[in-house]
Parts: C-alpha cells; structure tokens; sequence
C-alpha cells in the first residue's frame, strides 16, 4: 500500500467514528490511529526515495542528451572536413553543420524542458500527498488535544436560586420545582 492509501484509511477512521452527543468531537481507536500513521511515517522515507530516484533518472536522461549531442556534433564536424575539398561542397556541409546544430540544440533544450516538466509534476503531486498527510496528522492531533481537553475540563454544575422560582409560582418538590399549588 501507498501512503495515499493508508490516509485514505485514516480518513475513513475518523468518518466513521462513533460521534460524541452534542458535539463536533468523535471516538476513535486510539491504537488504530496511531499504528496507520506509524505505517505513513514509515513510507514517508520510501516517498522520498522514489523522488530522489525521479532526479536521478532526470540527470541520467540529461546526460544521454549532451553524449548525443556531442556525438552527432563530433559526426558533423568530421563530415565538414572530408567536405573541405570542394568549395560547394564545403558551403553545403557548413550549412548542414549548422542546421545540425541547430537541430540538436534545440532537441536537447525540447528533451530538458520535458524532462524538468515531468519531475516538476512529480514533485508537485508529492507534494501535495505531503501536504494532505501533513494536514489530515494535524486534524488528529488536534482532535486528540480537544478530547483530552473536554475530559479535563471541569463540568460546571447549574446553580438554581430558590428566590427566583418562588417569584414564578413554582414550588419545591423534593429537591426539584414543580408549578403545582
């Protein structure tokens, strides 16, 4: 499984938790939440590796573009020089020469734009995914800090005034307030 996959998982714990009465707040196994982000921590490394990986491969292609480069500019200066003989000849070759040039110059700028455009969308999605792990781990350490909140708060008791009941019509029956007389 992915990391996608795994916050998937921990989206659909939280959904699905039992919801507390009266409140924004829900129930969740605690064990089950922090073993799926122990599980996302632990690919975290692997997504940065496959990124790294994506970079390398991004320098390797770059790489066999200037080889290629270079290898059709050395083939088309040795074509220019067996040319040199003859004056039309020449001109021809030069002109071919430079269309070459040209050609792979703008080849290899095509390739290295494509290539930066590839691992910059890569990138961009991991960084979102980053971004949605990081938000969804805040989410729960936020909704874990207002739990423990909620049970620590004290419960404040209501206070009745006996002098505000007896000004209604209401009478005491037995500790509590009835409107019979």
């Amino acid at each position: 499984m992915d990391v996608q996959e795994r916050l998937d998982e921990l989206a659909v714990l939280v959904e699905d938790a039992k919801a507390m009465p009266l409140s924004a707040s829900c129930i969740v196994n605690r064990q089950q939440v922090l073993d799926l982000i122990d599980e996302i921590r632990q690919m975290l490394p692997e997504s940065v590796h496959r990124a790294d990986e994506l970079l390398a491969d991004r320098e390797a292609v770059v790489q066999d573009g200037r080889r290629e480069a270079d290898r059709i500019l050395e083939r088309a200066r040795n074509e220019a020089d067996r040319l040199v003989s003859e004056h039309e000849v020449y001109l021809a070759a030069v002109a071919e020469a430079e269309a070459l040039t040209q050609q792979t110059a703008g080849e290899t700028a095509r390739m290295r734009k494509e290539t930066d455009d590839y691992i910059d969308a890569k990138l961009a999605t991991f960084e979102i995914t980053l971004q949605k792990t990081l938000q969804t781990v805040d989410r729960g350490r936020e909704r874990l800090r207002s739990q423990m909140y909620q049970e620590l708060a004290p419960v404040q008791e209501q206070v009745y005034d006996d002098a505000a009941y007896e000004d209604t019509g209401y009478i005491d029956v037995q500790g509590g307030y009835d409107d019979r007389r």
